[in-house]
């Protein structure tokens, strides 16, 4: 045996798969197709947000604390800096759908927070341009993470504890057996234990017939050169998620002082393999959020100094899959994150660390099961 588990995909929830079993003590190695905080798929754009007041369901804010609390830990663990607070501002409609999931969220766990008025957002946040009626909801345990760095932070921390990651190589196949699994990578067998599948935008290409629940889509990140940067600053400008007008976008603080990334959370069209994502974005791409700058942030200038082309896997209901991978013995999945998986990563390592080794966890993830899957 090559050891007890490997982790296919080293990115965001591979690395954290590696470093929560090597804490454990478990013999692993992991294969990464790249390296460790590559950009070429979900983890790459400089900045991912971090919230807990959660739009996609109160179910997710149990695995939200988690997450921060283990977010601390690699830092304290690294003396690294990964996760930095700023508050985060659900801005829109009070009666839109995606408020009242975010209340909801608030009201189930008592989150802290505050509601601004149309006055009140007007008054403290004046880098918004809102329309008559809209509200601010201030997620005070929100921020942004540093995901290239975050993900070589916990790979490297993997390795001091032990694990072993064999970077730039490509997994073949993977056969899973009752009593181990056979890994073939760059011509070469390894046998393991168990694996934990982490591929990203690639699992459907690792598993046969996978393609027909998991789409490629692709992503496009906009950077905005300000003419105001202090107020954007990241103690004067938090986080923001925006639904308005037909509008669906994010924003960042300026981390360098000059710019700062604003984008459309909507996808740019399906990948059809992963290998071939065009990094080009002709300008006709762009009109959309050129648009949204234009109108609701007066104090960016609203064309984008830099553009970059990533991807993710989505589900057809826009929620992932951490479960154990129905049909294949000894072997968890850990895939389709939607967009939205990069703030949970070291908890969906914890909960993979935890199906691995005992069979469950302790966290509530029936909204995760593979078993709920229809097609995309």
């Amino acid at each position: 045996m090559d050891a007890d588990v490997a982790v296919i995909g080293a990115g965001s929830t591979g690395s954290m798969a590696l470093w929560q079993l090597a804490r454990r003590g478990v013999p692993v190695i992991g294969f990464e197709q790249f390296g460790p905080g590559h950009d070429r798929g979900a983890a790459g754009g400089e900045t991912r947000i971090f919230r807990t007041a959660y739009l996609e369901g109160a179910e997710y804010v149990p695995l939200l604390q988690e997450a921060y609390i283990l977010w601390r830990e690699l830092e304290q663990e690294t003396g690294r800096r990964l996760l930095t607070l700023t508050g985060g501002l659900m801005i829109g409609d009070p009666q839109a759908q995606f408020m009242k999931n975010v209340l909801e969220s608030i009201e189930t766990f008592g989150l802290d927070h505050e509601i601004l008025d149309e006055k009140a957002a007007r008054s403290r946040y004046p880098q918004h341009r809102l329309l008559a009626g809209e509200v601010m909801v201030l997620d005070k345990m929100a921020g942004f993470l540093r995901p290239e760095y975050a993900v070589l932070t916990a790979a490297q921390r993997a390795e001091e504890l032990g694990a072993v990651i064999h970077r730039h190589t490509r997994v073949q196949a993977i056969e899973p057996a009752v009593e181990h699994v056979r890994i073939r990578a760059e011509g070469k067998d390894y046998i393991v234990g168990k694996v934990v599948i982490s591929a990203g935008p690639w699992t459907g290409k690792l598993l046969p017939g996978w393609e027909q629940w998991l789409r490629v889509q692709r992503l496009v990140m906009t950077w905005f050169a300000t003419s105001n940067p202090q107020a954007f600053a990241p103690q004067n400008f938090p986080i923001f998620i925006r639904q308005t007008n037909n509008y669906d976008f994010s924003g960042f603080p300026t981390i360098e002082g000059c710019t700062l990334k604003v984008a459309l959370n909507t996808g740019y069209g399906k990948v059809k393999d992963p290998d071939e994502l065009d990094l080009r974005v002709p300008p006709e791409d762009l009109s959309k959020i050129k648009g949204a700058v234009h109108r609701f942030l007066p104090d960016l200038i609203p064309e984008p100094l830099r553009v970059n082309a990533y991807m993710d896997a989505y589900t057809s209901d826009g929620h992932s899959v951490v479960d154990k991978a129905p049909g294949l013995p000894n072997t968890v999945l850990l895939c389709g994150f939607s967009g939205h998986g990069f703030k949970m990563a070291p908890v969906m390592g914890q909960i993979a660390a935890d199906l691995i080794l005992d069979g469950k966890t302790s966290f509530s993830i029936s909204h995760l099961s593979a078993n709920r899957l229809t097609p995309v």
